[in-house]
């Protein structure tokens, strides 16, 4: 298990950039794949960003491509996202979630492959 804290969110015009942060406990970190999620009020939690332990392999969702990279710092226990271009659509709670399970890149959209959450940082853009 990892105890996961975001950091970073907070209130943007559109266009403008946010850097997230998750730091994670424990000594294991590096083996974990991290995910960010995003949840918009009245909507499901929807899958951002992923990148696997290394951080050699990244994955976006299409609404995202181009304009958000995801990051990670083995040695700080650290997984970053860069928002770039940010739109009034982005605005939504962001968590970071953390997985050990082999596979999870074949289904990285699906929150039941993350183990552990945190609690989430409140991103909100401007119009």
């Amino acid at each position: 298990q990892v105890q996961l804290v975001e950091s970073g969110g907070g209130l943007v015009q559109a266009g403008g950039s946010l850097r997230l942060s998750c730091a994670a406990s424990g000594r294991t970190f590096s083996s974990y794949a991290m995910g960010w999620f995003r949840q918009a009020p009245g909507k499901e939690r929807e899958f951002v960003a992923g990148i696997n332990w290394s951080g050699v392999s990244t994955y976006y969702a299409d609404s995202v491509k181009g304009r958000f990279t995801i990051s990670r710092d083995n040695a700080k226990n650290t997984v970053y996202l860069q928002m770039n271009s940010l739109k009034p659509e982005d605005t939504a709670v962001y968590y970071c979630a953390a997985t050990l399970r082999t596979n999870w890149y074949l289904s990285r959209s699906r929150t039941a492959m993350y183990d552990d959450w945190g609690q989430g940082t409140q991103v909100t853009v401007s119009s």
